[in-house]
């Protein structure tokens, strides 16, 4: 909670990784748990992706792993909340956003040149998937993933390439998407 609140209560400048920070605070998450890998955060680890993907606090849970060796990992419980109406945000570090469209085989995949692979089997269990790859629709993308998420009380997929999360951008200023947690 303390990196999460202090990263959140930084406005100094409002990068990609303080807005999604903060927006996560706001629907009260105060954990998020991850496998510790070398494209996440490591602020509450798990022994494995299983244990992050049912994380739940005060209602929403999030949980944070690693591109397509962490995702497909995480799949299988990320499937669980989905069948128990619980709404999770599943946040990839995903590929450099420099690298879509490069034909270039990464490690942490299946082996193959298409990074949708993941994105893929995410989508049957999950009410929206979201593929940060540039910081112009980022504050969208990841507001309307919080938003749906919420609304229909299921997890929901955010992607975020590894390079943007430092990064400012004058679209974070803007003003955030209104949020509400489902009545249960």
């Amino acid at each position: 909670m303390l990196v999460l609140a202090t990263l959140a209560a930084c406005p100094s400048k409002a990068t990609l990784g303080r807005h999604l920070a903060q927006r996560l605070v706001q629907i009260g998450v105060n954990d998020v748990f991850s496998v510790p890998g070398d494209f996440n955060l490591n602020l509450v680890g798990c022994c494995n992706e299983r244990n992050a993907g049912y994380a739940r606090s005060r209602g929403v849970g999030a949980c944070v792993v690693t591109f397509t060796v962490g995702g497909l990992s995480v799949l299988n419980a990320i499937a669980g909340v989905y069948s128990e109406n619980l709404p999770v945000i599943c946040i990839v570090g995903g590929p450099n956003s420099n690298g879509y469209g490069t034909n270039r085989v990464l490690r942490h995949t299946i082996g193959l040149p298409d990074f949708s692979q993941e994105l893929c089997c995410f989508q049957t269990v999950t009410c929206f998937q979201a593929v940060v790859n540039n910081l112009v629709d980022a504050q969208e993308l990841i507001d309307t993933a919080i938003s749906t998420a919420l609304k229909e009380s299921k997890p929901v997929y955010v992607s975020v390439s590894c390079n943007l999360s430092a990064i400012p951008h004058h679209t974070f200023s803007r003003e955030p998407i209104l949020f509400s947690i489902s009545p249960r």
